[in-house]
């Protein structure tokens, strides 16, 4: 499997020390110095070889010798990443018969379903080292969670969820939905701007990561903040950029607390820029100055949209695909996935309904025509596997084994 990270721009350390990787940060045990790394016993290392791919190029400790190089953009990626993948099984051909699933989360929801449809369209022939015979992966699916998809189903999606979780009252939930006109954003009343901005009131105090957590001190010169008073020709797109807790901050652990997300966050920079593990990783001299979890500095043009007709592409060819949410997730809510997955207007084939672990509830999925689940992990944030890393794993090892979630 092929692992992305979101961002654009954040390292896949996140992937592999936060959510799906062998190792994470002993937050809890840290005194001063170096962090120490714990062994994940949920790490979905258990069920299958992952290649954690920093992408696009400034992401992490990948770099380029050109200052062009850093200019990016999600077709950029996507070529990009093709290349890695036929060129890293030119130099490992004992992996080519190997079942590949491409996957990612958050805004690698742009990234995987178009990488893989790529693969699909047999776009990615590489010769066998052996016998020189062209060949194309053995790709059997990919997996997306928390996926940013498409801004006119994500957006709009943020407000029935907060109504639903009790973040705004019904008086202003149909207030917006009688004077906003979805899709037109360039003449609103003035009764929605009006609801507009009582929504952004209500959401202000509110860490859209998870929707339960505390709105931690976070800072980034690049992060998306709400305008602190709606414009008449703003529309619903801007007045709903939120704060994610992605970016790294120029904070020391001192002025953050330990119940703080944030805090787990800023052990990687502590580790990754500490040169003894710099030597040990094998990071070239000069090439990455001070390593940083998310890089918003790369030039990055986002060039696709939505993605909803590569997800169409590769699933009505057959391949499978498992879709899933944490359903506290304000960034990119369920009931927005929900929602281009049901545009994609396949036949239900298994209803609604929980799934378990170990006798509990751990969210509820869906099964659709051509190979498609999608679930929420109950309790999971933006991403499910950070915050329930037991369920999310049963729930990977079920779906890529074949069985019913």
């Amino acid at each position: 499997m092929l692992w992305l990270t979101g961002g654009p721009g954040c390292s896949v350390l996140t992937g592999l020390a936060y959510e799906i990787g062998p190792l994470s940060f002993d937050v809890n045990g840290y005194v001063d110095g170096l962090p120490k790394l714990v062994y994940n016993q949920h790490s979905w290392t258990k069920v299958c070889n992952i290649i954690f791919l920093d992408s696009p190029v400034g992401a992490g400790f990948s770099y380029s010798d050109t200052e062009q190089g850093y200019i990016s953009s999600d077709t950029k990626a996507v070529d990009q990443i093709l290349i890695f993948l036929r060129e890293w099984l030119d130099e490992h051909p004992e992996f080519m018969s190997n079942p590949l699933y491409i996957a990612g989360d958050s805004y690698s929801g742009k990234i995987v379903p178009t990488v893989t449809s790529e693969i699909a369209r047999g776009n990615l022939l590489f010769h066998g080292k052996e016998d020189g015979r062209e060949q194309n992966f053995n790709l059997k699916g990919y997996v997306v969670g928390n996926p940013v998809t498409d801004f006119d189903f994500d957006g709009p999606s943020r407000i029935p969820f907060a109504h639903g979780m009790g973040i705004i009252s019904d008086e202003i939930y149909e207030s917006y939905k009688k004077s906003c006109s979805v899709g037109d954003n360039s003449h609103q009343s003035i009764e929605c701007i009006n609801s507009l901005y009582a929504i952004q009131e209500c959401l202000k105090g509110i860490c859209p990561n998870h929707v339960l957590e505390p709105l931690c001190a976070f800072a980034s010169p690049h992060a998306h903040k709400m305008e602190t008073k709606p414009k008449l020709n703003s529309g619903t797109r801007e007045m709903l950029q939120l704060q994610e807790y992605t970016a790294d901050a120029e904070l020391h652990l001192s002025e953050i607390s330990l119940q703080c997300r944030t805090a787990g966050y800023i052990m990687s920079s502590i580790w990754a820029n500490n040169a003894s593990v710099r030597e040990a990783l094998g990071i070239h001299k000069g090439t990455v100055p001070s390593w940083s979890r998310c890089n918003y500095y790369i030039p990055y043009n986002s060039d696709i949209p939505s993605t909803v007709k590569y997800h169409l592409n590769v699933t009505t060819k057959g391949y499978r695909s498992l879709v899933y949410s944490g359903d506290h997730d304000m960034v990119v809510p369920y009931i927005g996935t929900q929602a281009w997955i049901k545009a994609l207007n396949f036949s239900i084939v298994d209803r609604w309904r929980p799934w378990f672990v170990d006798g509990q509830v751990a969210g509820f999925t869906r099964s659709y025509s051509n190979n498609l689940t999608f679930a929420t992990v109950k309790g999971g944030g933006h991403t499910a596997p950070e915050y329930m890393p037991r369920q999310c794993f049963a729930m990977f090892e079920r779906w890529v084994s074949g069985d019913p979630l």
